[in-house]
């Protein structure tokens, strides 16, 4: 049975696991970059007994904006609903918050993925989202 824990991980090196077991390589080249990232924000990681099987990221100022940054469940974890659980955890705690928001890729499974979240795309909102750089 899954478990959540609304925390950051306490061993490093099962964090730096599950971001490379899922590709996310550009973190785990500079992995105290990315731990002290995921310890200036707020986290909630599912767990299979004492196994880290997923998380999600949010940054937040608690009152006017959650960004969700991350969003990782192990492959052999994944069409579970895990994922999906760990979106539902971490926006349950901001009720509040009227701007959810995150940037993810173009994948038509992605975007499937985050519309049975209750997510729509920026366009659909009659926004438009920028980003400086690459």
């Amino acid at each position: 049975m899954i478990q959540f824990r609304q925390s950051l991980p306490e061993d490093p090196q099962e964090v730096l696991s599950l971001y490379a077991e899922v590709g996310w390589t550009a973190y785990t080249k500079e992995p105290d970059r990315l731990l002290q990232g995921l310890a200036g924000s707020e986290v909630t990681a599912a767990y299979d007994q004492d196994y880290l099987v997923g998380l999600v990221r949010a940054v937040t100022d608690g009152q006017t904006i959650l960004y969700i940054q991350d969003l990782l469940v192990r492959p052999s974890y994944q069409r579970q609903k895990i994922g999906q659980r760990l979106l539902e955890q971490m926006i349950v705690q901001y009720p509040h918050i009227r701007q959810k928001l995150l940037l993810t890729d173009d994948q038509e499974k992605t975007k499937t993925f985050y519309h049975a979240c209750g997510f729509k795309e920026v366009k659909e909102t009659g926004g438009v989202a920028f980003m400086y750089g690459k």
